[in-house]
């Protein structure tokens, strides 16, 4: 098999020699050299022929031996190839050492991309847990409970938003529409989604119209809308306060709930980091407002978080559009 594997290989080289011996032979025979010095020249030829055939064939043979070694090892990131021949096959396997190298990237983007999710799905399947329980209690109840029911439902919902949301925002399929919205009516919508938690946590609203209109994706904005008024009223005690305004370009949205820690706030836009507050009576995801950063990003706005602890939290997301870049 190997064997004929590179007489294909030496075909062309094959077919050379033999024209080159059918020219000899004529050359002589029209000279009337002798048939002995003929046949003593042609003998060294098919020696040396060979020699140089069998010499090819073992370093033929030794590289197909060690490649089939290396097929095995196909997985792993390095691939220890042995030296090149010549300057063609230094080229491919300069050619193979760059594509291996793409695939190792690729393979660990891709793990870690799937750790990161098999991480977030994990925690957010105990988030879950939670409201779900508690509609499980109200319902046990006869009659069952409205208001506090379709809290909990409006919860789970906010879950499944922002999974969708998680999953949505690195998908290549992602279309951003930028055009003309208005912006009270976003807000507005967003207040009614959580109307029923303001009532059931008596906590007061103070909405001021902006009459503003901004040039984004009124469905990606309206996400971190919710995001961010969701976590004004998550952490926002009962009798509390929301107030929601314009202040020039930017939208506010300020609570009087229990604030964040001043070492915190640099990070509350990592992945994962649900800071002291977060984990102290909440079962944080950290994952919200990771997700306004890079929503605010992709549309070219901004966001900023101050806080102080025991006084509230202050959101100001930036509408200037001043980042914004067209594909």
């Amino acid at each position: 098999m190997v064997l004929w594997a590179y007489l294909k290989r030496q075909w062309k080289l094959l077919l050379l020699l033999v024209g080159i011996a059918a020219v000899f032979a004529a050359v002589f025979s029209l000279y009337d050299l002798p048939v002995e010095a003929v046949g003593y020249g042609a003998a060294l030829c098919v020696v040396l022929g060979i020699i140089l055939f069998l010499l090819g064939f073992r370093r033929f043979y030794t590289r197909h031996r060690e490649l089939q070694r290396l097929l095995d090892r196909a997985e792993e990131p390095v691939l220890p190839l042995p030296p090149a021949g010549d300057l063609l096959e230094a080229d491919y396997q300069a050619l193979l050492t760059a594509v291996a190298s793409h695939r190792a990237k690729l393979l660990a983007r891709e793990r870690d991309k799937l750790e990161d999710m098999t991480d977030y799905y994990t925690l957010w399947a105990h988030q879950i847990k939670t409201p779900m329980a508690a509609a499980s209690l109200l319902l046990q109840e006869d009659p069952p409970p409205r208001e506090p029911l379709e809290a909990e439902l409006l919860k789970i919902g906010q879950y499944v938003d922002m999974v969708l949301g998680y999953l949505r925002l690195d998908s290549d399929s992602t279309d951003y529409v930028f055009q003309d919205t208005e912006l009270d009516i976003l807000i507005r919508q967003a207040v009614r989604k959580f109307a029923r938690l303001f009532i059931l946590k008596h906590i007061t609203l103070d909405f001021r119209e902006t009459g503003r209109k901004v040039v984004t994706d009124g469905k990606w904005l309206s996400f971190v809308v919710e995001q961010l008024l969701s976590n004004a009223l998550k952490y926002t005690p009962a009798g509390g306060t929301v107030r929601i305004y314009g202040d020039g370009e930017t939208l506010v949205i300020a609570d009087t709930g229990i604030g964040i820690r001043e070492e915190d706030l640099p990070r509350v836009f990592e992945k994962g980091f649900t800071g002291y507050n977060g984990r102290t009576g909440q079962k944080s995801t950290g994952i919200g407002l990771y997700l306004c950063r890079r929503v605010t990003e992709k549309l070219g706005h901004g966001l900023t978080i101050v806080s102080r602890p025991g006084q509230g939290t202050i959101a100001r997301l930036d509408l200037s559009r001043k980042q914004w870049t067209m594909e």
